[in-house]
């Protein structure tokens, strides 16, 4: 009878044991994006200096040893995360900048994508604007970065007679200034709503601000 009973019940045991395996895999396999937004909350929260690889497993809901497959540690991982960010800024502001259209065009353009960018994952943006003066002075001076985009596409305005000429790298910091204030404010709860529906004013902010003398 045991026998039988035992006989009886292995299919179900093979097939529940079948079942998991994915999950397994499935675990494993959504294991880098548990720990990427983990550590986002913290490292945003706490600090990077302050978080521990074991809380963002923990945070995230998996082995420290998980993690370290994925990074070599917590720095290397805050690093990652804060480069996904600017790379994508550096594209956006090249596609935006050096579209079709006329000044005001370009420049609503480039600051409605800022905005769209910050509204998709703010605490990935917010990520990167704290984190601005931690990682940008160890990023090599690029073609591609997004200051480096906007400084060149400003002289070329410059040397164009759209805007008055002046020192591109002061009217970079300027304009991004202004866009940048706006999030940061926004991460500490001085602007309402998404950042989206302050793209209008700060587009104005920014168009005036090259204009100037």
């Amino acid at each position: 009878m045991l026998s039988e009973q035992a006989n009886s019940e292995s299919p179900m045991t093979r097939n529940t044991t079948a079942s998991k395996a994915p999950a397994k895999k499935t675990r494993a396999r959504n294991a880098r994006p548990k720990i990427e937004r983990a550590a986002l909350k913290l490292f945003v929260h706490e600090g990077v200096d302050a978080a521990t690889t074991r809380e963002i497993a923990e945070k995230a809901g998996v082995s420290e040893g998980a993690l370290y497959r994925h990074y070599k540690g917590k720095d290397q991982l805050a690093l990652s995360l804060f480069m996904e960010t600017h790379n994508r800024l550096g594209q956006m502001m090249q596609e935006a900048l050096s579209g079709d259209g006329t000044l005001e065009d370009k420049v609503h353009a480039a600051v409605k994508a800022y905005c769209e960018l910050a509204d998709e994952d703010f605490l990935l943006f917010s990520f990167h604007l704290v984190s601005l003066n931690r990682y940008l002075p160890y990023d090599k001076r690029r073609e591609d970065d997004p200051v480096s985009i906007t400084e060149r596409i400003i002289e070329g305005l410059m040397e164009a007679g759209i805007i008055p000429k002046g020192d591109p790298a002061l009217k970079a910091a300027m304009t991004l200034g202004i866009v940048m204030q706006a999030g940061q404010n926004k991460i500490y709860n001085r602007l309402p709503g998404p950042l989206g529906q302050h793209a209008n004013a700060m587009a104005r902010a920014v168009v005036a601000v090259l204009k100037a003398d």
